[in-house]
């Protein structure tokens, strides 16, 4: 195939297809609860390539997929959305550039499991039945802060869905209004370091033509993920979103650790 012939000569036939596995699996999980193809397909395509290869397979199937998912209500509501959470939308953004040009003063490992701490903890906590609400009057207070949290820690680390997953529970959000918020900020951060990546280099000749064919069964894989999606009630989508969460919170706990 057209683009893939240098990174198979570099990784092997076994490592792409293990790859296109990895972003097949990451791309049903996104389908379902609408965040989780960084967790899931890095996690797997890093057991057949180097990490920061199993990244930059990554960078383009998650701009296309946020895109796509963003707008799957139509452009009407992703407006709708994007004027209702602006302030936390535009700290995130900023903050992103931001913090991603600056020497990083923590050890990676201590931002890693912090993270993995409070989202496990939070989502294991809901899980049980605690269900903490803000008041309208602080609301534009919350959001700007969880847009500067999870900016600093996208600069950081390159992961910033976390923390505003965890506050759009909060908010009892309908399952299809959460996923397009979601989305919607996943899109913003994967532009920025979609950007990012072609200038360090992690995106090049090899990696870049093979992270767009990862689009395909990424994509294949997310349609297939909204079929179940759509027959999930409210709150079998909240219990399978705060599963997830736990799940990429212990993830980011192996990767301090290991």
């Amino acid at each position: 195939m057209f683009g893939l012939n240098e990174f198979v000569a570099t990784y092997g036939l076994a490592a792409t297809l293990g790859a296109m596995f990895a972003m097949a699996a990451g791309g049903f999980a996104k389908g379902v609860v609408g965040f989780a193809l960084p967790l899931v397909g890095v996690s797997i395509a890093g057991s057949f390539v180097p990490f920061e290869v199993a990244v930059a397979l990554l960078i383009v199937p998650m701009l296309v997929s946020n895109f796509v998912q963003s707008l799957r209500g139509g452009i009407g509501p992703a407006l709708v959305s994007i004027w209702r959470f602006r302030l936390m939308l535009a700290i995130l953004t900023v903050t992103i550039a931001l913090t991603a040009q600056v020497v990083v003063l923590l050890p990676e490992q201590v931002l890693f499991a912090g993270l993995g701490l409070v989202i496990s903890g939070f989502a294991a906590l809901q899980l049980a039945g605690w269900r903490p609400h803000f008041p309208d009057h602080h609301r534009r207070l919350v959001e700007g802060a969880v847009g500067l949290v999870s900016g600093v820690l996208g600069g950081l680390t390159g992961v910033w869905g976390p923390p505003l997953v965890m506050y759009m529970i909060t908010l009892d959000m309908p399952k299809t209004e959460m996923v397009r918020v979601q989305s919607l900020s996943f899109l913003i951060g994967s532009v920025v370091l979609f950007a990012a990546h072609l200038h360090s280099g992690v995106l090049d000749a090899t990696t870049l033509p093979a992270s767009v064919w990862m689009t395909v069964p990424t994509m294949v894989a997310m349609f297939v993920g909204y079929a179940v999606h759509d027959r999930l009630d409210q709150d079998v989508f909240r219990r399978a979103t705060l599963i997830v969460l736990i799940l990429t919170g212990l993830n980011l706990l192996r990767r301090a650790l290991f």
